[in-house]
């Protein structure tokens, strides 16, 4: 997997990744001498090579065995090397969450881009009426979101494709009823510029773990978005939609329940396609994703591995028990739960080694209080591996991320860099 080192030129001081002495030094040229991470700054994240591997490998083979399309959800890492990475690998897509990052993925060349939302700013949709090769599909689940979209994109060089949002309630967005998508659809089929092409939603919006109740909640509301596409199809709504009318659903979560529910429907050569957009498998985690994940509910499926880890350095024992550490909420996702301590660098240079007993109590701005037990002895300069929690708030931090071999090596060492854009 080549990523993003060849193509960053020199670095410097904007990325707090990057270490004083290769300030100046071309990426490619530092990142072949192949440093280790006594080499690189704390606080720091990295990216761990053969999992990101793995894990897009993982999910493509998956979905090709399930008989589903892939278009992951862009969001997660905003990182467009990552982006290339899951398109060569097959995936037919991206998605996306917004008009801005809608914008970032054309710029990149992307041909196919899903817009998980509806999209009415009206520079973007003037810009999305003139010429272009990518096909863009974007969501709208009321009548006033059609209306809203129409006078931007009359006369457009090419009708932009509308998947109707059905919802629930309690949820997110979303129609509130099946009749009411059916409006939406019939408002959009009406409008010039735009065209019908599919129904879409969002399960993770009704469940939070892996219950038997959360998943029944979840094949409902499935079974309810592909009842949503059998209506429009006898009411004879979709127009001739190039490239396939899209039956999409699926985060990270529940894709497996997506594919035993939707699946049926995947028919290219006949022109539907059903499109998972899981996005948080790419770099996994160690804590929400990695106890809900959908590959423990599978028999056939390979594993995920976590690919960002977080490495703080010890820099104040205050009082017994206590270590402050390098690495607070501006460097490490917290929303999801706390970092958890894996494992030590005495010194910052040994080898790294499990550690159990330490853990994040909570996260200040830019430092983690770390209580431990004496025997572990935490001591100032100690370099700890953090594991983390919801990737999609971890790669936001970072500006540039470092790509080590192995982050579960005793001596990772730094292969390759990742650049990230969120505004």
């Amino acid at each position: 997997m080549v990523l993003d080192a060849h193509d960053l030129g020199p670095l410097d001081a904007r990325f707090k990744a990057v270490p004083v002495g290769a300030w100046g030094r071309d990426a490619a040229e530092f990142t072949a001498t192949r440093p280790g991470l006594a080499d690189l700054p704390t606080p720091l994240v990295t990216l761990d090579a053969r999992a990101l591997a793995t894990n897009v490998a993982t999910l493509r083979a998956w979905a090709r065995d399930v008989g589903v399309d892939l278009a992951p959800h862009g969001k997660t890492t905003m990182a467009p090397a990552v982006w290339r990475a899951q398109l060569d690998a097959g995936a037919l897509g991206l998605t996306v969450a917004t008009g801005w990052q809608l914008t970032v993925a054309l710029r990149e060349g992307l041909d196919w881009v899903m817009a998980a939302y509806p999209v009415l700013d009206p520079g973007v949709l003037r810009w999305l009426a003139q010429p272009r090769t990518s096909r863009v599909l974007v969501w709208a689940d009321d009548v006033a979101t059609v209306a809203a979209m129409a006078p931007h994109v009359r006369g457009a060089a090419q009708p932009l494709d509308v998947l109707v949002e059905l919802g629930g309630l309690g949820g997110r967005t979303g129609a509130r009823s099946t009749a009411a998508a059916v409006e939406v659809a019939r408002a959009v089929r009406a409008t010039p510029g735009l065209r019908l092409a599919g129904v879409a939603g969002y399960e993770g919006a009704f469940a939070h773990d892996a219950s038997p109740a959360s998943l029944t909640v979840v094949r409902t509301y499935l079974h309810d978005l592909a009842g949503l596409h059998r209506r429009l199809l006898a009411e004879d709504l979709y127009p001739p939609v190039p490239g396939g009318v899209v039956v999409t659903a699926g985060g990270s979560a529940y894709f497996d329940a997506v594919a035993d529910v939707l699946a049926g429907l995947h028919d290219p050569a006949g022109g539907v396609r059903v499109v998972v957009r899981a996005g948080a498998y790419v770099a996994h985690d160690d804590g929400f994703y990695r106890g809900i994940t959908p590959v423990d509910r599978l028999d056939d499926a390979g594993p995920l591995r976590a690919a960002a880890h977080g490495w703080a350095r010890v820099v104040s024992r205050p009082e017994p028990g206590l270590a402050l550490a390098d690495a607070g909420k501006r460097d490490l996702p917290f929303d999801e739960g706390l970092p958890e301590v894996q494992a030590v660098r005495r010194g910052g240079h040994a080898d790294t080694t499990p550690l159990e007993g330490a853990e994040v109590t909570a996260l200040n701005d830019q430092h983690a209080f770390v209580r431990f037990p004496p025997e572990l002895d935490l001591r100032v300069g100690d370099v700890l591996r953090l594991g983390l929690s919801h990737p999609c708030t971890t790669f936001d931090k970072w500006g540039l991320l470092p790509v080590v071999d192995d982050a579960l090596a005793p001596q990772p060492v730094l292969v390759d860099w990742v650049r990230t854009v969120f505004g």
